[in-house]
């Protein structure tokens, strides 16, 4: 049995749809019974469980063989970077026990230790404590998601791509289904195959490059807006960020543009740059 964490999302969804289709028995885990009556319909096994309930989710892990972990964002309304953690910690917490024989973590391109980074520190501190539960673990870096470009299309329909990054700084991108299909890849091999995967799309892009593309697809001129550095802050704020969650985020993105993670072999998904937005438009 392969246990999946946030079984509906963006990625989750892919590594059940992934699975199914190799033909495993997977266990969804959702938290709404809403979302467990849609996987029932489409022919899966859901169980709704609070990640932040380490009891239920360690019988639920104790099922398994196997195990996609994924930790949910935080609400950046509040404190987003403390809920991570929390829920990192009972996530983890959870797999002492379990039986599981492999797990496959779900982090980030430019993870690392320090203190409100956003993801790139709270998902740091999800792999190593996934890593000291001594289960054999995959850790599959994902690039900056192409799903952050969503919220972008409708400024580009007024001719602007408004970012934090220079026009021409490069930033490796993935979508969710390449994500999802990497880790599918690594639940389905030996318990010898661990350590890290950067996993990205095939090509690297700029938000030049998005600009590029949207102009073509809108069939209009779409520039980049890069918002400066002493305005990231304000900027997370007037989008109902708290105080914290919007010093966190900046930091990620300082962290982002100072010292890019650009790894020379990364895994190589499948969908480009235009591909997912043309199919997003659509």
């Amino acid at each position: 049995m392969f246990i999946v964490l946030g079984a509906t999302g963006h990625v989750g969804s892919q590594v059940v749809k992934g699975l199914g289709e190799a033909g495993k028995p997977v266990l969804a885990v959702v938290h709404s019974a809403e979302r467990a009556r849609e996987l029932e319909a489409a022919g899966v096994e859901p169980v709704v469980a609070d990640v932040r309930d380490r009891g239920k989710l360690g019988a639920v892990f104790a099922r398994g063989n196997r195990a996609f972990l994924l930790n949910p964002p935080g609400d950046p309304t509040g404190d987003s970077n403390r809920a991570e953690l929390e829920t990192a910690r009972s996530i983890t917490d959870a797999l002492h026990g379990s039986g599981l024989e492999k797990i496959v973590v779900a982090s980030t391109y430019g993870a690392q230790t320090g203190d409100s980074i956003g993801d790139l520190s709270t998902l740091h501190d999800f792999e190593q404590r996934a890593l000291a539960s001594g289960i054999p673990a995959s850790i599959n870096r994902a690039a900056y998601y192409f799903t952050n470009l969503d919220m972008l299309v409708d400024a580009a329909r007024e001719g602007v791509v408004p970012t934090a990054f220079p026009e021409d700084f490069v930033l490796p991108m993935v979508a969710p289904e390449d994500i999802g299909r990497a880790a599918v890849e690594l639940l389905l091999t030996g318990v010898d195959d661990v350590g890290v995967t950067y996993v990205e799309g095939p090509e690297r892009y700029s938000f030049g490059d998005v600009a590029a593309v949207l102009s073509r697809l809108l069939k209009r001129d779409v520039a980049v807006a890069t918002t400066p550095r002493e305005q990231w802050e304000e900027s997370f704020r007037q989008v109902g960020f708290s105080e914290a969650s919007a010093r966190s985020f900046a930091r990620m993105t300082a962290a982002t543009l100072d010292n890019p993670d650009l790894p020379e072999s990364p895994w190589r998904g499948r969908v480009g740059l235009e591909e997912y937005l043309a199919q997003l438009m659509r």
